[in-house]
């Protein structure tokens, strides 16, 4: 078993757009409910995250990261923030996402 954090994510068409920052987990079940990923910036800044649903994510062996069905642009777009302003991971901020990527 591998570490998560710092694995490659790629888009639909196969660039790679960041890598997993970290998860999110639900305190009550114990389920991943978020990767957080990572992209741009230089040495940590400048850094900015997106918060994709853990099942919008599908491991691929032959790139040794994770591929979203997705292409650069709706990740981007899509619910986000900067290293020094994290939101509140509450019901209404994960419900924003879950509508963003229409949960499945």
């Amino acid at each position: 078993m591998g570490k998560v954090d710092g694995t490659a994510v790629y888009s639909r068409d196969g660039e790679q757009i960041g890598s997993v920052h970290h998860l999110m987990i639900g305190k009550r079940d114990g389920k991943v409910r978020h990767a957080v990923v990572s992209y741009g910036g230089f040495l940590g800044m400048g850094e900015s995250y997106f918060p994709l649903p853990w099942d919008e994510l599908t491991y691929d062996e032959r790139r040794g990261g994770y591929a979203v069905d997705r292409d650069v642009e709706q990740l981007k777009n899509g619910p986000s923030y900067k290293r020094d302003q994290e939101p509140s991971w509450d019901r209404s901020y994960n419900d924003q996402v879950s509508r963003y990527y229409g949960a499945r």
